[in-house]
């Protein structure tokens, strides 16, 4: 079995450092992931191959909407989350252990490489659907081979994640989206079991080492919808990672523990103009509505990028990236 990297022997037991979690594990038990074991004194991960769901998705489904918009990529994920949202909408996958799946399948890094350069429109590879985080050697292992193949990676992540895997990351990963769940401890910890911290200081540090970075919100009622709170996230976003910081504010609805009623559209509409006064590209998403769609240049309003759906059509971008009526520099990854 594959042995973690990011751990260290206790007296008896063994903590795991991938993410800040820091879970303290007994012999022959699991983190809090439900992925990762303490067997003879080591931590493996047993997740490590097992592939719950592999699709070739639109690269807007991430959801990315300025890193190579209208292309196709290979979405892959595996079992297990190190946070425990009790709005997941993946619970299904994400908290459950490898042992409870009947219907696993077993990829090498290989066998995702070749199932990706196979497909003739693909250009990368998403690690999505549960936490990636938790996957860290089996994504570390392939997305260095997608490199070598030419291919991009794209991480969807909870950003729960402790700093020096995170570095490590940085190495094979392209562009991140990152879900800030909400911009409170209360929150994050009531309804995540985890902190907002580290999720913080990811994104900052993702920010920092140049990576594409767009930003998910799931707007739940009464629990993160409050306009001072929400005003004050989107001010930090544009403070520590810059105004052209992709931002999309997405609609809740009831599962899994969840049974408050979905997210009114005129609270997204609210938060959509909130967002707007401090950031550039602002999109709402999980909801039909013509607000908060299209990409349009934040100088001289050119429409850039028009979407129906997960179709789109590029109107206003040159290929380097620039408004084709200013010139202004729109995004790096076309």
């Amino acid at each position: 079995m594959i042995e973690s990297k990011y751990y260290k022997k206790l007296n008896g037991t063994v903590q795991c450092l991938l993410c800040p979690q820091n879970c303290i594990i007994k012999e022959g038990k699991y983190g809090i992931c439900m992925v990762r074991k303490n067997l003879d004194g080591k931590i493996v991960p047993e997740n490590y191959g097992k592939v719950s769901a592999l699709h070739f998705d639109p690269i807007e489904k991430k959801p990315l909407y300025h890193f190579f918009p209208g292309q196709t990529i290979l979405s892959i994920g595996t079992f297990g989350c190190n946070l425990k949202c009790k709005f997941c909408q993946n619970y299904d996958i994400s908290q459950s252990k490898v042992t409870d799946q009947l219907n696993r399948e077993t990829y090498k890094p290989e066998d995702i490489i070749r199932i990706a350069t196979e497909m003739k429109d693909n250009h990368g590879i998403a690690y999505t659907y549960n936490e990636p985080i938790i996957w860290f050697e089996f994504v570390m292992e392939t997305a260095a081979k997608a490199h070598h193949e030419g291919l991009y990676n794209v991480m969807v992540s909870n950003g729960f994640v402790n700093q020096k895997p995170l570095f490590d990351l940085l190495h094979v990963i392209d562009a991140w989206n990152v879900d800030l769940k909400a911009f409170t401890e209360d929150f994050y910890r009531k309804y995540t079991s985890s902190t907002l911290l580290p999720v913080k200081e990811s994104i900052k540090i993702i920010k920092k080492a140049g990576k594409h970075l767009e930003i998910t919100n799931l707007v739940i009622p009464t629990l993160n919808d409050d306009d001072d709170k929400f005003r004050e996230m989107v001010k930090w976003i544009s403070d520590e990672t810059g105004k052209d910081t992709v931002l999309h504010i997405s609609r809740y609805f009831p599962t899994y523990r969840m049974k408050i009623p979905a997210t009114p559209v005129s609270t997204l509409e609210r938060f959509y103009d909130i967002a707007s006064e401090y950031l550039n590209y602002v999109f709402l998403g999980n909801v039909a509505t013509s607000t908060g769609k299209d990409t349009y240049c934040p100088e001289c309003n050119n429409l850039i990028i028009s979407r129906s759906g997960y179709s789109t059509r590029i109107k206003g971008l040159t290929k380097q990236g620039h408004c084709t009526n200013c010139n202004k520099k729109i995004m790096e990854y076309i």
